[in-house]
């Protein structure tokens, strides 16, 4: 294996198609469909297929099919069918990634926006760039830099979704229909995750499961004049009450058992060797207003925090209008969208059903208190990767970067890999990709580190022709 000519193919694609291809990508709104009602008749979804189908097929892979695939009322997806070099080669390597989009989002710089795709300072910025509108390119251009230098590949199945920011709601349904080309996966390869630097590969050890629903407390069928405050109670107030019943205000803990677990002796040994290697930026990268403080000054358990400990976001709210809409009044009632992160292994059945149950009962003041679930994903810890593999994506990693590879938990979900976990049991996996530092997916400003991702697909390309 030629590991030089490899990487002047890659970063040769990047620059004069991929990159281009990219940008494309990016100034189409294909938001995700739990955040957009009307996407089953807008384009944006497919058109993010159409325009990464067409460029696949500009790669003129060998013994590839390329086909979108969409049913009445589900959301699409593109399947890439790889067939093996040689027979020898029996591995099936399935490769993961999605492209629906974030909403946009606030607080963009001034030359930038969402879907405005501009690079700068070897950062290409917008909405997808590397969560996850990379993956797709990041796939077919390994397995072509291999066919380039003839040098033969296992079996590969790229799967491209467009539902993941919504939970993969479409997912099993297509595992189940596209069994016969998917196979049963020896390996499975997801590039929509982090990394804690971009000094090396970072393996993905485990993800949080989570839990999404709607808080509300009613108290009137109507707003009322404020003067008759202190004689009904604010919804807002109710909330309060109530939310101490989950968290504890001063510490952040969950409150309900349920929601905990032991974390692997393993998992803790990775996060205090990660928490070494990047203490230094850890919580500088975090975005603090002013004197804003982080949790703790203690990377490990900020890694714990992040990673194994349960936590609660308030995403959204209704019912609270903005200053210049509000009136003096008590208001009717007042709504809050809330996320909680699970640990890896915590099945969130249980716990989204508990969370309701604390929630609901003995409402203060006979308020009308409810809690809807809108979904929840348990979460995944990695099957041992097994020395050989591991010893693969080791040499890949010091090829590429000169350095071994890294361990972290991520503090967000892929869905989709506790689905895998549970339909290929046996399968191996190695979860990466090139959210890093500052690259802010979901929020202002989502970049993709250029220098990074080309050096991330030359090792994913070492480690396929490795196998």
């Amino acid at each position: 294996m030629n590991i030089n000519s490899l990487k002047i193919f890659i970063e040769k694609t990047w620059d004069t198609s991929v990159i281009p291809s990219l940008k494309k990508y990016i100034t189409i709104p294909a938001v995700s469909p739990a955040f957009n009602p009307d996407w089953n008749t807008t384009s944006h979804l497919l058109d993010t297929l159409e325009l990464a189908q067409s460029w696949c097929k500009s790669m003129a892979l060998k013994n590839t099919n390329i086909q979108i695939i969409k049913e009445e009322g589900r959301t699409p997806i593109l399947l890439i069918q790889i067939e093996a070099t040689t027979p020898d080669h029996n591995e099936n390597i399935m490769m993961y990634g999605h492209l629906d989009k974030q909403p946009p989002a606030a607080g963009w710089d001034d030359n930038k926006g969402a879907w405005t795709p501009v690079i700068e300072n070897d950062r290409l910025y917008g909405r997808g760039a590397v969560d996850d509108g990379y993956s797709i390119f990041t796939a077919v251009t390994a397995i072509k830099a291999l066919q380039s230098e003839n040098i033969p590949h296992g079996r590969c199945v790229i799967l491209i979704e467009t539902c993941e920011e919504s939970g993969s709601w479409d997912l099993e349904y297509y595992i189940e229909t596209c069994k016969d080309i998917i196979k049963i996966p020896s390996l499975i390869i997801c590039l929509d995750s982090g990394c804690g630097d971009y000094e090396r590969i970072w393996i993905t050890t485990s993800l949080r499961g989570t839990i999404v629903g709607e808080l509300e407390a009613r108290v009137l069928t109507q707003d009322i004049h404020s003067g008759m405050s202190g004689m009904v109670a604010s919804s807002f107030r109710i909330l309060r009450q109530i939310l101490d019943r989950v968290e504890d205000s001063k510490t952040g803990d969950i409150l309900i058992k349920e929601f905990h677990t032991h974390i692997p002796q393993e998992r803790l040994t990775q996060m205090q060797e990660t928490a070494k290697e990047i203490d230094t930026h850890l919580i500088q990268d975090l975005p603090l207003f002013n004197a804003t403080s982080a949790m703790s000054n203690d990377p490990l358990q900020l890694l714990i925090n992040s990673t194994w400990k349960p936590a609660i976001s308030y995403i959204g709210a209704e019912g609270i209008p903005k200053f210049e809409t509000a009136g003096n009044v008590i208001r009717e009632y007042s709504k809050l969208l809330l996320s909680i992160r699970t640990p890896p292994t915590v099945d969130t059945t249980m716990p989204s059903q508990k969370l309701k149950s604390v929630i609901e009962q003995d409402p203060p003041y006979g308020a009308k208190v409810t809690y809807k679930i809108l979904k929840h994903a348990s979460g995944w810890d990695m099957p041992q990767l097994g020395d050989l593999l591991e010893e693969n994506i080791n040499n890949a990693s010091n090829l590429c970067f000169g350095k071994t590879c890294g361990f972290a938990g991520e503090g967000g979900s892929i869905p989709f890999m506790t689905l895998l976990a549970k339909n290929f049991p046996d399968a191996k996996f190695l979860i990466t990709g090139a959210l890093g530092p500052n690259a802010n997916a979901h929020g202002p400003n989502e970049f993709l580190h250029l220098p990074y991702v080309k050096k991330l697909n030359l090792a994913i390309s070492i480690i396929i022709g490795n196998l």
